[in-house]
C-alpha cells in the first residue's frame, strides 16, 4: 500500500522541524518540508491580525498532499489558505498553540504547559520530535573515547532566545558548577552544542572542559544520538523544552541548567513543574542523585489517537 503524503510546513527552526518531521514519521507519511516565508510586512503581524491569504507568502505553494502538518506561528496562514482551498479533501495538524482560532485546523497537537483546550486538541507532555529509540540505539557506537571506566554525562548546550541571554555571567556560572559537581576522577562529560549555541559559547566550552572531557565543537546529529545512548546522566540548559523533551525519551536521569530568565515564562515554569512531578528532570544542584522513570514516546501514543481522526474524515 503507498503511503499517504504530507506537506510539512515550517519556518525552518530546528525545533520546529524536528516536531512536524517526527510527526510524519511516526504515522508513516512520505512528506515534503516547505519553508514559510512571508511577505516582509507581514512578518512583523501576529497572526490573529495577519489576513488569511496565498498572496502574503513570497511563494505560491503547490499542494498534492492529503495531510497538512505546521508547526510555528507564520506557518498557520498557508496551512489555513490551503484548507479553505481545497476543504475536506485534506487533513490540517497544527503542533503548538497556534495563536488563531483552533477551528481553522482538524487537529492540534499541543504541550500540555500551552494549556489549551478543545475537541480538537491532543496534549502531551513536553514536546513532540523526531527522535526515535531505535535511532538512538544504532548510533551508539558513534562516538569513540577512553571512557576509563568514569560515568558519562552528556552535556546538550542550547542557545540564547526571548527567554534567556545566555549571558557570559550565566555561562560562566552553568560551566562551572558542572566542572566541579561532575569531577573528573568520576566522569566523562560529553559536551553537545545545537543549532543555537553560539561560536564563543562553544570556544568556552571546549576552554573549559576538552582538558579532562570530550567537546563536539560542531553540529554533529550521530554525536547528539550516540551521546544520549552512552551517557548515565544527561543535563541540559533551561532554554529549550524540546531538547528537555528529546533527553526524557532516554528514561536516564536529566538535569536542568537553570539560567537567569530575561522575563517570567508561565509555560516554562508550568513545563519544568510538570517534569520535575514526573521524576524525568531535576535542576542542577550541589549534588548527584541517581533516578529513573518511564521513558517518554509521546509521539507512539498519539499516533493511533491522529488515525483515528483521520479515519473519522475519511482521510484514510
Amino acid at each position: 500500500m503507498l503511503k499517504l503524503k504530507a506537506l510539512l510546513l515550517t519556518q525552518g527552526m530546528h525545533g520546529m522541524v524536528s516536531q512536524v518531521e517526527g510527526l510524519a514519521n511516526g504515522l508513516k507519511l512520505r512528506f515534503k518540508h516547505q519553508k514559510v516565508r512571508l511577505k516582509p510586512f507581514w512578518n512583523l503581524v501576529p497572526p490573529k491580525f495577519t489576513p488569511i491569504s496565498e498572496n502574503l507568502l513570497t511563494e505560491k505553494f503547490v499542494c498534492d498532499s492529503k495531510i497538512i502538518i505546521s508547526c510555528g506561528r507564520k506557518s498557520v496562514i498557508p496551512s489555513i489558505a490551503l484548507k479553505k482551498r481545497f476543504g475536506k479533501e485534506i487533513f490540517n495538524i497544527h503542533i503548538q498553540d497556534p495563536k488563531v482560532s483552533l477551528k481553522n485546523f482538524d487537529l492540534i497537537i499541543s504541550p500540555e504547559h500551552d494549556k489549551l483546550s478543545g475537541d480538537n486538541v491532543l496534549s502531551t507532555k513536553g514536546s513532540i520530535h523526531y527522535l526515535t529509540k531505535k535511532e538512538i540505539n544504532e548510533n551508539s557506537k558513534y562516538l569513540r573515547f577512553n571512557r576509563e571506566k568514569k560515568k558519562i554525562v552528556a552535556f546538550i548546550i542550547g542557545g540564547p532566545n526571548k527567554h534567556y541571554n545566555f549571558s557570559e555571567e550565566d555561562v560562566h556560572f552553568v560551566f562551572n558548577k558542572i566542572k566541579a559537581l561532575f569531577t573528573p576522577d568520576k566522569y566523562k562529560i560529553v559536551v553537545i552544542p545545537s543549532y543555537r549555541t553560539p561560536e564563543l559559547v562553544i570556544k568556552k566550552a571546549f576552554n573549559t572542559f576538552s582538558f579532562n572531557h570530550h567537546v563536539i565543537k560542531e553540529i554533529n546529529k550521530k554525536a547528539y544520538l550516540s551521546s544520549l545512548a552512552i551517557s548515565d546522566y544527561i543535563i541540559v540548559t533551561c532554554d529549550s523544552t524540546s531538547m528537555i523533551s528529546e533527553a526524557a525519551i532516554t528514561g536516564k536521569p536529566v538535569y536542568v541548567a537553570m539560567m537567569k530568565p530575561k522575563r517570567i515564562s508561565n509555560r516554562f515554569k508550568s513545563f519544568f513543574s510538570q517534569f520535575n512531578k514526573l521524576g524525568i528532570t531535576k535542576e542542577l544542584g550541589e549534588s548527584v542523585d541517581n533516578w529513573s522513570y518511564d521513558k517518554l514516546d509521546e509521539i507512539n501514543r498519539i499516533v493511533p489517537l491522529i488515525k483515528q481522526r483521520m479515519k473519522q474524515n475519511g482521510i484514510i
